[in-house]
């Protein structure tokens, strides 16, 4: 294309075409693409400017990154940050991408301490197991004020994005990345806590040779698998969560599309009360909740 003159729509038009085959929102990675290569600007300025001509080094720019895409790597890696929650992540390999579902099970923890006797607490105690990009630790602690997250994960690379992005985000004060294997960091601990929020790995290991190559072959193994029937670390959590929450304390998971009962059914063997799912934007049981009395 070098030499060649192009415009954001001749650029959105191209590559809207060529992604088509290897994305399910193919307008809108060309977009993220653009707003990245001309500097963060917003959406709005693309549609306000589609007859601008781009110049070749923006142009080579984005062809570079079209390319990665047509890979197959996940556009989120390929821009290096994601949107959740209204907040922005940043992002890169060796990290779970956050996902619009995740933002359901943050929305009914937040929901959950609006109420008053919540709201009249000095200070919330929440852990999240499974730090990822940190987009449950941080989105809490920005939208929980009285709030204060701890985060735990094996992975040394999730707890460093997930710093960063709690710094980023000016919530650093108020949360705490740790290294932990589930419970590790607590064993021998008297530390009780009001709430425990988890989106484990939940993908049957039988499932991921199947998943779409952006997920299987670019998102870390550990983020995703969880076990034979997928339920492994839903077991593990639940079983040692008892210890750990506080009286009427509230443990909270992200679920797969086809898990809600069996996660129900665990939580309910190991003695939790007041079971209860939510629905995503799709309608799917997406969240399960419950309570320690």
């Amino acid at each position: 294309m070098k030499g060649d003159s192009m415009t954001i729509r001749d650029i959105i038009i191209k590559y809207t075409d060529e992604f088509s085959e290897i994305s399910d929102s193919p307008r809108l990675d060309i977009e993220v693409m653009l707003m990245k290569a001309l500097g963060d600007v917003d959406k709005l300025y693309l549609h306000m400017n589609l007859n601008k001509e781009i110049d070749e080094e923006k142009l080579e720019e984005i062809e570079k990154m079209a390319e990665e895409r047509k890979s197959g790597r996940p556009i989120a890696y390929i821009v290096g940050n994601r949107e959740f929650m209204g907040l922005d992540f940043y992002v890169q390999e060796g990290v779970l991408i956050p996902r619009p579902d995740t933002e359901t099970l943050v929305d009914e923890i937040i929901n959950i301490c609006s109420e008053k006797e919540y709201k009249e607490k000095d200070r919330i105690d929440i852990l999240d197991i499974g730090t990822g990009s940190g987009a449950i630790t941080v989105s809490l602690a920005y939208y929980i004020k009285n709030s204060f997250v701890k985060s735990f994960d094996i992975s040394d690379t999730a707890l460093e994005i997930g710093a960063k992005n709690a710094a980023d985000n000016d919530v650093e004060d108020r949360t705490e990345f740790i290294k932990s294997d589930v419970f590790s960091a607590l064993e021998g601990s008297e530390e009780k806590l009001d709430i425990i929020v988890s989106n484990p790995p939940y993908i049957r290991k039988d499932v991921i040779p199947t998943l779409h190559t952006q997920v299987k072959d670019y998102e870390p193994y550990n983020a995703l698998e969880g076990g034979e029937d997928g339920l492994d670390f839903y077991r593990s959590i639940t079983e040692g969560s008892i210890k750990y929450l506080k009286k009427g304390g509230i443990l909270a998971y992200e679920v797969g599309h086809d898990q809600a009962e069996d996660v129900s059914n665990i939580m309910k063997n190991c003695g939790y009360e007041k079971i209860y799912t939510k629905k995503d934007l799709p309608g799917i049981d997406r969240v399960v909740i419950g309570t320690k009395l």
